[in-house]
């Protein structure tokens, strides 16, 4: 009998709050939360490629460690974006390299592999988010 008393009471006060706003919604409803992830610089080097070359990038960083992200490097030099916009197009190149480097040499314990293949997840995702934003912006247009 006691959760019915404290559903009651529960249903009681949100009667009492949709009754004093006068748009008839809850105090909470007009909140906006955002949360941002925040990224180190070699996260943040991954470019937003193609969706086809992303694919790509995560089958080589699958079978071969590190190679995807080898060529994720050069897709900056050709004009790939990232989320480090105030550094220089040869600093990004040079992070991606890094990460590249650091997959290799730490596939022998495994660890390696497995953030390659992370890696490659991640260029799919930032991938298939830039996609998004292509057609949500062919939409507005």
């Amino acid at each position: 009998m006691e959760p019915l008393h404290k559903d009651a009471e529960t249903a009681a006060a949100a009667a009492a709050v949709a009754a004093a706003d006068p748009r008839g919604a809850s105090s909470s409803s007009g909140v906006v939360v955002q949360v941002r992830e925040k990224k180190g610089p070699l996260r943040a080097a991954i470019p937003y490629m193609p969706f086809p070359v992303a694919v790509i990038c995560l089958f080589l960083n699958t079978f071969v460690p590190g190679l995807g992200t080898f060529v994720s490097a050069f897709t900056v030099l050709c004009g790939a974006r990232t989320d480090l916009p105030d550094r220089h197009v040869c600093c990004v190149f040079w992070l991606n390299i890094a990460a590249a480097l650091i997959q290799v040499l730490t596939a022998i314990v495994m660890v390696g592999w497995i953030m390659s293949i992370f890696w490659g997840m991640d260029m799919v995702i930032l991938a298939t988010v830039s996609l998004q934003d292509l057609r949500g912006k062919s939409r507005v247009l």
